[in-house]
């Protein structure tokens, strides 16, 4: 493999961002060592929903932890992705990272609020904490891919589009057996309600992703 020339005016604004989200994970394993050990087998064994999957699920400081480790990575990730893939015109700047990062702070903020009005309203807050939960937990170990992406896009010289790609790739299998998850425990549910189903991943799933596109663009 033949590495590739990258040019890069300053890492450290980027280290200082990779090094700050890796203290939320630090913080939430001395927490809680038991949940970590759990929580990094997630894709291999689902254990860590099972025992984790209680009151308080949400508003558990190791949950809130891996969130925002998870946020912020995505936010850098998408930052090189725009960067390598040329998607959008982008300054050589760390400027346009905060607001990608408070972009994506706000979009899961108004996302899981309307997840639990919606659950309020049907009077099944109990069913939709726990989807939310369990979707979450899956994408905060997506976190830790993206976390690893983006040391190798920052201090690695090797062909970024290779990265990225495998990143995502990564990502989204790891997310999809979050998904699965969610529809093998909850598929009585769903087809009895299949109709509010559909809107529910139209109007929370599809929808957040279509506005964070046009907000980015």
């Amino acid at each position: 493999m033949n590495p590739v020339l990258r040019t890069i005016e300053s890492l450290d604004w980027i280290t200082l961002v990779l090094f700050g989200s890796l203290l939320f994970v630090l913080i939430a394993k001395q927490l809680d060592y038991s949940r970590f050990l759990n929580f990094i087998v997630l894709p291999f064994n689902n254990k860590y929903i099972f025992m984790y999957n209680k009151k308080e699920r949400l508003l558990n400081w190791f949950h809130i932890l891996f969130t925002v480790f998870q946020v912020i990575n995505t936010a850098l990730f998408l930052f090189f992705v725009f960067k390598n893939l040329a998607l959008i015109k982008i300054l050589d700047s760390p400027f346009i990272f905060p607001l990608i990062l408070v972009g994506l702070f706000l979009l899961l903020a108004v996302k899981i609020t309307l997840q639990l009005a919606n659950g309020a309203i049907f009077g099944s807050q109990s069913i939709f904490s726990e989807i939310i939960f369990k979707k979450m937990s899956y994408m905060n170990y997506g976190g830790i891919v993206l976390f690893l992406a983006n040391l190798f896009l920052t201090y690695v010289s090797i062909n970024p589009n290779i990265v990225i790609f495998k990143a995502i790739f990564l990502f989204l299998s790891v997310n999809t057996i979050g998904w699965a998850l969610v529809l093998k425990n909850y598929q009585n549910l769903i087809a009895n309600y299949i109709f509010y189903f559909i809107l529910y991943l139209c109007t929370l799933e599809i929808a957040p992703l279509v506005i964070l596109g046009s907000f980015l663009k």
